[in-house]
């Protein structure tokens, strides 16, 4: 069986531009709403906004290979990289190094690709690495870069890269592509076919020894923030993380031929999911002002507190939603009080309540 960087129309790939043109349309009007509501919320809930989303791509990227991250350290680092105060929290390095490439995307969109993006991109990740030979380098291994699973005796083979002495002009020829298919480029590609391309381009060469997952989803939200002229803040990890099966099933179908249609349309379809995901949190943020204007003067300070506390779990908010136990904590009352608050809050058309007893719920009372 050959590889697709092994067929001759290497690394021409080829696709149905009549079958994306849809999804570009509903790419291009989505982001058009989302940046138009994103200008009715305060300036405080974009800054929080922007470093949660930052935070979230960053822990769901991780969990995509298998690491799992502190979310508060990582968004303390984030917020260290923004320079905004932090508490100072201790960060272990691979949080450290994950934060400081997606604040380094974020403010960098615009910049042509370069090796020495995607080093210093990789030097971050490698913090605290002691186990890889390459760091900030493209590998220079001779055995193959094989993705394999099952047992060591019997692995299955699902993917083997080109050989390590190939990576930089196989690199160079990756990075002048990426760059010539810019919006301001020679030969400007749509967003969403440029991104996946660039996408599944940069993975099939897998120029790093590790690391290449998170590289390579960066350089697709970097493709689309040069489209849209802005950081994207798009929830792709999530909704990888979501389905990590159909992510790895639809790479190992499109690693085999260079006509990549269905891998197209289905990481156009992933994106489209995850710039819904992401409009219901700044929806969430313009329901929480409309709420907060509507009731000023009418909470207390528990009920201001435990309110915002709900508002910052985001749209799926507290797991089994909010019991009086966890008013209690938030709001450092009795149960008494907690129970009046809640009570309260329900009247006031701020919460919905579900069950009984033991079971009561309490549910943000918004639209979205």
């Amino acid at each position: 069986m050959k590889w697709n960087w092994q067929q001759k129309d290497w690394p021409k790939f080829s696709f149905d531009k009549d079958k994306l043109d849809q999804l570009e349309s509903k790419f291009l009007h989505q982001s058009g709403l989302f940046f138009g509501a994103y200008k009715h919320i305060t300036d405080n809930d974009v800054q929080a906004l922007t470093i949660n989303l930052i935070s979230d791509e960053a822990l769901q990227t991780s969990e995509i290979e298998g690491e799992y991250l502190n979310r508060d350290s990582l968004q303390s680092s984030i917020r260290r990289q923004f320079g905004l105060t932090t508490d100072r929290r201790k960060v272990l390095p691979a949080e450290q190094g994950i934060a400081e490439m997606m604040v380094n995307l974020y403010k960098n969109f615009s910049d042509p690709l370069s090796d020495s993006i995607l080093f210093n991109w990789h030097h971050m990740l490698s913090s605290g690495r002691r186990d890889l030979r390459d760091i900030g380098r493209y590998r220079t291994h001779e055995e193959p870069m094989q993705v394999v699973s099952g047992p060591i005796h019997k692995p299955k083979v699902h993917f083997e890269a080109p050989p390590s002495d190939t990576m930089p002009q196989e690199m160079k020829q990756f990075v002048n592509w990426f760059n010539t298919t810019a919006p301001n480029g020679k030969a400007p590609l749509p967003a969403l076919t440029r991104a996946g391309m660039a996408h599944l381009y940069f993975v099939c060469i897998h120029p790093f020894e590790d690391g290449n997952g998170r590289i390579g989803r960066a350089i697709a939200e970097k493709a689309m923030a040069q489209s849209l002229g802005q950081p994207t803040l798009i929830a792709l990890s999530r909704m990888i993380q979501e389905d990590k099966k159909s992510y790895y099933d639809m790479l190992e179908k499109s690693n085999k031929r260079n006509e990549i249609t269905p891998w197209l349309i289905y990481f156009a379809e992933t994106v489209l999911q995850a710039q819904k995901s992401t409009e219901r949190h700044v929806e969430l943020l313009i329901e929480k002002t409309k709420m907060f204007d509507r009731l000023r003067g009418k909470l207390n300070k528990r009920q201001e507190k435990v309110l915002l506390r709900v508002f910052k779990e985001g749209p799926s908010g507290f797991t089994g939603g909010l019991s009086a136990e966890n008013y209690i904590t938030i709001s450092d009352t009795s149960r008494a009080t907690a129970t009046r608050d809640l009570q309260d809050l329900v009247e006031k058309g701020a919460l919905t309540r579900t069950g009984e007893r033991k079971s009561t719920r309490y549910w943000l009372n918004v639209k979205c």
